[in-house]
């Protein structure tokens, strides 16, 4: 297909916008990044920061161990594992609501949340330790997915819709295993356990825990990444896409697949953390448009930074630190009221 010069310009004005709009929003995301090291009981100053980075490198400048410590094994940790579940959760839910042609997809359509909340809760109650209780949460959310997605491949009616109906159904019936769960835990140890960690946040968070779920994060976003413009066509009807040469079935394992790592390693590092998937994808198509080989970028930059800012939130707001899904879920509900509101006056 032949363009005039005038499609030409048009296309390359675009990008050159698109590429000053990600330069600034990475500019803005190493801000946030350095000013969250100074929220806390110990505040760090960027000086400090600095100081604290290079001591890893020989750096013998004036700065206090306890500067030290606090930089690398408790901020930065926190901070990372903030940006990395913003970026995956983004990632996720925009991966999703392309894929299913619905804008009020979220990265848990599947079941990943409910499965992982199943095992993270039969892993408490039977006492693990905290990397035992990741791994349980990583896979019953692997598991919950791989349920939905065999079972709808037994079904007689589309995947798209067979695939929403499963998780539905594997989202209910592990949410009523971590409710009966519940009721049998001791309510004076295993029972605040188990709702301290569906509450979602990062106090615990450590380089250690931090480290295991990175892994399955990087490959998730790297697989999207890099098949990002076939989101474009699996958002046509299945028909139309199949009738341009597209193996749709193939695409979409790979992207269920993909979301799959990046949510279940999201919630087994930070719990439930919810409405990152669903808010930061419209915000980023509001900025970039609708083509996914600009909007995944944009909502990984934007959610990494958004949860970065919210965590900053919770555990400045009040004396004592506020869980960070119930923070989100503050800030997501009106957001989702707005989106329908939106859409009605649309109809």
């Amino acid at each position: 297909m032949n363009l005039t010069a005038n499609e030409k310009n048009a296309a390359a004005a675009r990008q050159r916008r698109y590429v000053l709009l990600l330069t600034v929003m990475l500019a803005l995301l190493f801000i946030i990044i350095v000013l969250s090291f100074w929220v806390g009981y110990y505040p760090l100053t960027p000086v400090q920061v600095l100081n604290a980075f290079l001591s890893k490198f020989g750096f013998k400048g004036d700065i206090l161990p306890q500067a030290v410590t606090i930089f690398w094994n408790i901020r930065l940790p926190r901070i990372l594992s903030a940006l990395f579940i913003g970026a995956s959760l983004s990632v996720a839910g925009a991966t999703y609501q392309g894929m299913f042609r619905n804008p009020l997809v979220s990265p848990d359509i599947l079941g990943v949340s409910s499965g992982a909340s199943l095992g993270a809760a039969f892993a408490i109650l039977n006492g693990a330790s905290n990397w035992m209780i990741q791994l349980s949460a990583f896979a019953g959310g692997v598991a919950a997915v791989a349920a939905s997605y065999l079972i709808s491949r037994k079904t007689a009616h589309s995947q798209t819709l067979s695939l929403v109906l499963t998780g539905t159904m594997i989202m209910s019936l592990c949410n009523a295993g971590v409710t009966m769960i519940k009721y049998v835990a001791d309510p004076n140890d295993v029972l605040q356990q188990i709702t301290f960690w569906l509450m979602g946040s990062l106090t615990k968070t450590t380089t250690k825990s931090f480290s295991w779920s990175v892994l399955p994060m990087i490959i998730g976003l790297s697989l999207i990444f890099i098949f990002r413009w076939q989101i474009n066509l699996l958002t046509l009807d299945e028909e139309e896409a199949k009738s341009l040469g597209i193996n749709v079935r193939k695409y979409r394992l790979i992207f269920i697949v993909a979301s799959t790592l990046l949510s279940a390693a999201a919630v087994c590092l930070g719990g439930l953390i919810g409405w990152v998937g669903l808010m930061i994808p419209h915000l980023a198509r509001a900025l970039v448009g609708v083509d996914y080989r600009r909007l995944i970028p944009a909502s990984a930059i934007l959610g990494g930074g958004y949860l970065i800012l919210v965590d900053d939130i919770s555990r400045s707001l009040l004396s004592m630190e506020l869980p960070l899904g119930v923070v989100t879920s503050i800030m997501g509900v009106p957001f989702f009221i707005y989106l329908i509101i939106k859409r009605k006056e649309r109809a």
